[in-house]
């Protein structure tokens, strides 16, 4: 069998934690900023975990992560 590929895109946007959740970044933070209040930017700029509904089909992208 070959192995299989990794969607690129996917691999971009997405990080492993320690205990094998998925992280991504949120949306909304690249333009438009001055509309938007400081305390949304800041919570913006975090990290957060994907939903577990979504995992399945993240992990289908990215089989070697």
């Amino acid at each position: 069998m070959p192995k299989i590929k990794t969607k690129r895109s996917a691999a971009k946007r997405f990080k492993r934690t320690g205990t094998g959740k998925l992280k991504r970044h949120s949306n909304y933070k690249s333009h438009l900023l001055t509309s938007k209040s400081r305390k949304r930017k800041r919570k913006l700029a975090k990290a957060s975990l994907i939903a577990d509904v979504d995992e399945k089909k993240v992990k289908r992208l990215m089989p070697y992560i």
